[in-house]
């Protein structure tokens, strides 16, 4: 694309005011800043600003909102349906945003959004350390955090938001703001589930917790119903300290499995023990145990090596996905699970399972935006396509098993949302929940300036009714100026 005399003047007025930088269509680095995970997506900005800090980030807020260009916060960049760029707006690329502050003796620790998880495990673990985010590395800490958070530590310790101390956002109006649970509490309230609908969050106070020991890695075991039933049991039997991201689907070709396996299906599970390394092994028996597995990587790590470094372009291909609730894995459900499998020829194809009862199911649903505590079995059902003619297919079965296995439960989780439509983010949000959320949303972005997200619309302001209105005493000359609005 090229910009117009005017954009590209206003540009330059931003980059004379920025202490980051400003790509444009025409610099070399502008194709690999656009990029972000979603394969499908291929979104054209007028420009990225990779910011230096939020008085950065207010400027830019203030350009984008005076130029009424859309706007867009990349953080990681790993959004489903790729929420991080935007067509002929400004992205504020907080990337280069990598600062950390880590008070060992307390705990706790500040954290810039540009980090990705990968680095801030890695920095963490030099002190024996670990505050729970998902299950990829290069997942950026603000995407992942401002959704809720379910990973390795779930179980044990709670999704990212319940070790969520504090936050400094910027928001529409360019104040940078620090929430917390006695500074705008309602604001902290919608931040810990609410997505990225308020505005920008520039850095994180985590709590951290001692991790001096740890046991996982992966697990591949042949996936009869039998088996994907008893391995769901067993994960929810483990103790707190276990928790499992289970994939059903067939099996890579991975060099440590027998190439006879390979395209089979498989469980291919991640399992990570927070805790002693006697007590992990006796925590991994159930599993080893159903089966003969085709590969068993299991073994006492340093946390960090569950983020494995991860190289390459990836595989070239988009994905469609559904998520749901689910409450257990009956033989039934193993059943159409595995069977599902046969029914299609995508190179990738999956159900992913993830228990998230314990520490995480004992927070009140009323406590953070996330509202889903009740909720055991967090499930997605994805597939692959190398072009938008095989989408429809992969879309279909998708939903096919998804239907399949669907339970009743209420309720989705925020960041396996792909650009779904409203019904689907109502559900991420139920009840009182998304009313709450809209109204925060209505007294910090009334503009819905922050909408390239899963978005929440602001509240409209209630109108009174006719009858409402009291009308004036005779000899008042007129009705007092609010009520003379409201009757307009």
């Amino acid at each position: 694309m090229s910009l117009t005399p005017t954009l590209n003047t206003l540009f330059d007025s931003l980059a004379s005011q920025v202490r980051g930088r400003v790509i444009r269509p025409d610099d070399p680095d502008y194709d690999p800043a656009r990029k972000v995970a979603a394969g499908h997506v291929d979104r054209r900005p007028a420009a990225i600003v990779r910011v230096a800090g939020a008085d950065d980030i207010a400027t830019v807020i203030a350009v984008a909102r005076e130029s009424s260009l859309p706007l867009a916060v990349l953080s990681g960049g790993h959004s489903g349906e790729g929420h991080g760029v935007v067509d002929d707006g400004i992205v504020i690329d907080l990337r280069d945003m990598k600062a950390m502050e880590i008070d060992v003796a307390g705990r706790t620790g500040w954290f810039e959004t540009g980090l990705t998880a990968g680095e801030v495990t890695r920095a963490l673990a030099e002190h024996g350390l670990a505050v729970g985010f998902g299950d990829t590395g290069s997942v950026g800490i603000g995407g992942i955090t401002l959704g809720g958070g379910a990973g390795y530590l779930v179980r044990k310790h709670g999704l990212t938001i319940d070790s969520l101390l504090a936050a400094e956002i910027v928001t529409a109006d360019g104040q940078l703001r620090l929430v917390d649970a006695e500074h705008e509490p309602d604001l902290f309230w919608a931040i810990r589930g609410g997505g990225g609908n308020f505005g920008v969050a520039t850095r994180f106070r985590f709590r951290l917790v001692e991790l001096p020991s740890f046991v996982g890695g992966m697990l591949v075991l042949p996936a009869s119903a039998e088996v994907v039933q008893g391995f769901m049991a067993a994960a929810e039997a483990a103790p707190e300290e276990l928790s499992a991201i289970v994939n059903v689907m067939p099996c890579p070709p991975l060099p440590f499995v027998a190439p006879e396996h390979h395209g089979t299906t498989v469980i291919f599970a991640f399992l990570g023990f927070a805790g002693e390394t006697e007590a992990g092994q006796r925590a991994l028996a159930p599993f080893r145990a159903l089966t003969t597995p085709h590969a068993d990587l299991t073994r006492p790590m340093a946390y960090p090596e569950m983020y494995p470094p991860e190289e390459g372009e990836g595989p070239g291909f988009a994905v469609t996905g559904r998520s749901l609730f689910i409450d257990h894995v009956d033989r039934a459900a193993a059943e159409t699970i595995v069977a599902a499998m046969d029914r299609l020829d995508a190179p990738l194809r999956a159900v992913q399972l993830r228990v998230v009862d314990g520490a995480a199911a004992r927070v009140p649903a009323d406590a953070t935006a996330y509202a889903h505590r009740s909720n055991r079995i967090m499930a997605i059902v994805v597939a692959s396509y190398a072009s938008l003619e095989e989408r429809p297919s992969r879309q279909a079965w998708v939903e096919g098993v998804a239907g399949a296995i669907d339970q009743g439960l209420t309720g989705i989780y925020v960041n396996f949302l792909s650009g779904e439509g409203p019904e689907r983010i109502r559900a991420a949000y139920p009840g009182a929940t998304f009313d709450r959320l809209a109204a925060i949303k209505a007294r910090y972005d009334p503009a819905n300036l922050f909408r390239s997200n899963e978005n929440i619309p602001p509240a409209r302001p209630s109108r009174p009714s006719r009858d409402s209105v009291k009308r004036p005493c005779h000899g008042h000359k007129a009705p007092p100026p609010g009520l003379r609005r409201a009757r307009r």
